[in-house]
């Protein structure tokens, strides 16, 4: 039995639990419930990545001295600034872990709801809308405010919502809290400056996914998205 197999055998006893609440919405359900379930596994990594990000700015004074110290030495910069990792027992990466596992759930639901050999999942729908179609279907089967368009217009509505929530938190914690702002903006390894500083606007591309991946995997982007927001205020919250 395939990896695929088990993952939608796993979708469809989910559903059947949901189903007496949930009707004809069941499997949307059911990938909600899974979503929920994997950021539930990788919480721990996300508090793991909090204390990080608060070590790294605790350090922020300490690379400061490193940098005015090595001047235009960039290359005895970056291994006084490893080996201060080192000692501190800080990873500059340990951020990008929870994202990264979840990426194979993501492609799990992916792949189930775009092969369309002998796959009775597609034939599920959340509300109007079916879990293997696309924004693009909807448009042209109804139209921008068709049944499955108006589903899209609310998961369009939610992600930006969340977005917005995400850069107006981002910004005003930064304006806040200088140490934090550092933490985010220096470049503790080459290129992570330039990161932090357009990350505030990466939750606005969740908009695209959404439109152009299946339903099914759209739902698990909107759920992740929203967890995430409320995970981060929470374990980044001002003291």
């Amino acid at each position: 039995m395939s990896v695929f197999s088990v993952f939608a055998h796993l979708v469809e006893r989910l559903a059947d639990l949901l189903a007496p609440l949930c009707h004809g919405s069941a499997t949307a359900a059911a990938i909600v419930l899974f979503t929920a379930l994997v950021r539930l596994l990788v919480h721990p990594l996300s508090r793991a990545a909090a204390r990080g990000q608060r070590a790294r700015a605790a350090l922020q004074p300490r690379i400061a001295e490193l940098r005015k110290r090595h001047g235009k030495d960039q290359e005895g910069f970056r291994k006084a600034l490893l080996e201060l990792h080192t000692e501190e027992k800080v990873s500059p990466l340990s951020g990008i872990l929870p994202s990264l596992l979840q990426l194979p759930a993501f492609f799990l639901l992916y792949h189930l709801f775009s092969s369309t050999s002998g796959n009775a999942l597609l034939d599920h729908r959340l509300l109007a809308a079916p879990l293997g179609g696309r924004w693009a279907d909807a448009l042209a089967g109804g139209g921008l405010f068709g049944g499955a368009g108006v589903v899209y217009l609310v998961l369009f509505a939610l992600v930006a919502g969340v977005a917005t929530f995400n850069y107006l938190r981002t910004k005003n914690q930064m304006a806040q809290n200088p140490v934090m702002a550092a933490a985010g903006g220096e470049e503790q390894v080459p290129g992570l400056g330039a990161v932090g500083k357009v990350m505030p606007f990466l939750s606005f591309l969740t908009l695209v996914s959404v439109a152009v991946v299946p339903l099914a995997a759209a739902l698990y982007v909107v759920t992740s998205t929203t967890w995430s927001a409320v995970e981060r205020a929470a374990l980044y919250r001002q003291p």
